[in-house]
C-alpha cells in the first residue's frame, strides 16, 4: 500500500470517527506548522483535529496507534522550542478547545481544569473565589494551562511561588494507545509509587496527552505590594546586586534584569525617554504582609552595589515598571525574527553567564538583548535576524551559549523546553547513561514512536 492510500485511509478513519473536527483547511494546516519561535515544520500535517473531549483525544490516538501514524499535540501555538509543530505525514492534534473549568473546590486549595484554558482566562476566574494558580509565564495572557505544563513553564513569580512542577497535583492522560490514566492525587501529600505525575510536567508531548489536570491553588491574601527599579551602569553590576539580593535572604516575588540593549530597545517601543547609555535595569517587587520592610531592605542591598533606586509610590508606576519587562518579547519582534533562549544558571553565577554572553557577541560580532529571571538563574537571549532561516553564525552562537551555561553548572532550558531547536545539544548535557535511560522510558509510554517524533530526542 502506497504512503498515499495510508494517509488517505487515515484520513478517511479520521471523518469518520471524528467529523467536523477534522479540519484540512489551508489556513489550519499552515498554522500547525509553527509556533512563536519562528520555526516552521517540513509540509504540512495530514489534519488538524479540533478536539472538544477526552473521547476525541481517544479515537483519535486509537486510529493514529493503529496506523503509525505521528501526532503532534498543539494548545495556542505560544511555544518558542518549536516542540508543538506538525509536519508531513502528521497529525496535529489540537486541545485548545478543550477549555473549561471543570471544578474548583476553595477548602482543598485546588481547581480541576481542561488543558486548553488560558492562563489568564483561568486566573480571572480564579480571582473570583478568592485564589489564583502561581505559575505566570510571560505568554500567561496567550498560552494555555497544557501548554504550561507540557513544558514545565515557569515565569515572573517562580522564585518565590514555584514552577509548574510545584502546582500540579495529578493529570489526566490519554496514552499513546488511546488508554486513558489518572495520575497523581488529589492530596496535598501522597508518594504511591513513582511520582508519574511529575514525570509528565515538562514532556513537551512525547509521553501522552494532558486532557485535564488538577492544580494546587494560592489563596488571594490582602497584603500590600511594593515595586521598585535600580539602574546599573552596566548588566554585570546589575547581576551582582541580583545575586546580592539572593545571598542577603530576602525573598522578592519578582525579580528581573534587562540588559542595555533589551532596556533601550523596550523604552523605544514603549515611547518613554532613552535610559542612559550602557545602562542595565533590575526590576523588583514584594508582597505580602512584609512587602515593605523587604522592600526597604532590597533597595538598601541594591545602592549598596551601586544602583540607583526608584521605588514606585502608587500601584499605577509599580504597573508601569512592570510593563516595561512584560514588554521585551514584543519590542524585540519589531527588530525582525528572533531566536530566543532559555538557559539557567546558579544564581551566583549570573554575573559570569553575562561574562559570557559580552564574550559571545564580540566573538560573533553580534548584539544579544537578554534579560533574565534574575531571583532564579534563568536567562533569555534573544537572537534577532532578517528572513525566515536562522543564520548559522547564530546557530554558532548559540551553541556557544549553551555550552557555557552548562560549564557554569547549568541548563539548556529552565522552561521553554527542548523541542527541535535544542535537542541535538540534549545529549551534551545528559550525558550517554542518562540519555539512553530516558529514551528507554520514552519508549515505555510510546513503543511505537507516535508522539511528536523527532522532538526532544536526537544525536
Amino acid at each position: 500500500m502506497s504512503a498515499h492510500t495510508d494517509m488517505s485511509s487515515v484520513l478517511e478513519q479520521l471523518r469518520e470517527a471524528l467529523s467536523e473536527r477534522v479540519d484540512t483547511t489551508d489556513a489550519a494546516l499552515d498554522a500547525a506548522r509553527a509556533d512563536k519561535s519562528g520555526h516552521a515544520a517540513s509540509g504540512r500535517p495530514l489534519a488538524v483535529v479540533h478536539a472538544a473531549s477526552i473521547s476525541d483525544v481517544q479515537a483519535t490516538l486509537r486510529i493514529a496507534h493503529a496506523s503509525g501514524t505521528p501526532v503532534v499535540t498543539r494548545g495556542a501555538g505560544t511555544g518558542l522550542a518549536g516542540g508543538a509543530n506538525a509536519g508531513t505525514g502528521e497529525i496535529a492534534l489540537s486541545v485548545r478547545a478543550m477549555d473549561s473549568i471543570l471544578e474548583v473546590r476553595a477548602d482543598d486549595l485546588l481547581a480541576v481544569v481542561e488543558p486548553g484554558i488560558v492562563n489568564a482566562d483561568l486566573n480571572a476566574a480564579l480571582f473570583e473565589h478568592g485564589l489564583w494558580w502561581a505559575p505566570d509565564p510571560a505568554s500567561r495572557e496567550i498560552s494555555t494551562v497544557g501548554g504550561n505544563i507540557a513544558t514545565g513553564a515557569g515565569g515572573l513569580l517562580c522564585a518565590k511561588y514555584g514552577v509548574v512542577r510545584d502546582a500540579v497535583l495529578a493529570l489526566d492522560v490519554v496514552l499513546a494507545d488511546g488508554r486513558l490514566v489518572h495520575l497523581g492525587h488529589r492530596s496535598v501529600k501522597g508518594v504511591t509509587g513513582y511520582d508519574l505525575t511529575a514525570l509528565m510536567i515538562g514532556s513537551e508531548g512525547t509521553l501522552g496527552v494532558v486532557v485535564g489536570a488538577t492544580l494546587k491553588l494560592r489563596r488571594l491574601i490582602p497584603g500590600e505590594v511594593c515595586t521598585l527599579n535600580a539602574t546599573f551602569a552596566d548588566v554585570r553590576a546589575a547581576a551582582v546586586a541580583a545575586a546580592a539580593v539572593t545571598a542577603s535572604g530576602t525573598q522578592p516575588a519578582i525579580m528581573e534584569l534587562m540588559d542595555a540593549t533589551s532596556l533601550a530597545n523596550v523604552h523605544t517601543y514603549l515611547e518613554l525617554p532613552p535610559p542612559p547609555p550602557g545602562a542595565a535595569q533590575l526590576t523588583v517587587q514584594t508582597d505580602g504582609p512584609t512587602a515593605t520592610a523587604e522592600a526597604e531592605a532590597i533597595s538598601a542591598v541594591l545602592q549598596h552595589a551601586g544602583g540607583t533606586v526608584r521605588v514606585a509610590t502608587t500601584p499605577e508606576e509599580g504597573e508601569l515598571l512592570l510593563r516595561i519587562r512584560r514588554s521585551m518579547h514584543p519590542a524585540t519582534e519589531k527588530l525582525g525574527m528572533s531566536l530566543v533562549e532559555d538557559v539557567s544558571v546558579p544564581r551566583s553565577v549570573l554575573p559570569d553567564m553575562f561574562d559570557e554572553i559580552a564574550r559571545i557577541e564580540k566573538q560573533y560580532g553580534l548584539v544579544i538583548p537578554t534579560i533574565a529571571h534574575a531571583g532564579d538563574g534563568n536567562l533569555h537571549p534573544n537572537f534577532t535576524f532578517q528572513g525566515d532561516e536562522v543564520p548559522d553564525v547564530i546557530w554558532g552562537a548559540a551553541s556557544d551559549l549553551f555550552r557555557s551555561a552548562l560549564r557554569l553548572g547549568g541548563t539548556l532550558t529552565g522552561e521553554h523546553g527542548i523541542g527541535v531547536l535544542k535537542r541535538q545539544w540534549l545529549a551534551d548535557e545528559l550525558g550517554d547513561d542518562q540519555w539512553h535511560l530516558q529514551q528507554q522510558i520514552k519508549a515505555v509510554f510510546d513503543p511505537t514512536g507516535i508522539l511528536n517524533p523527532g522532538k526532544v530526542f536526537a544525536r
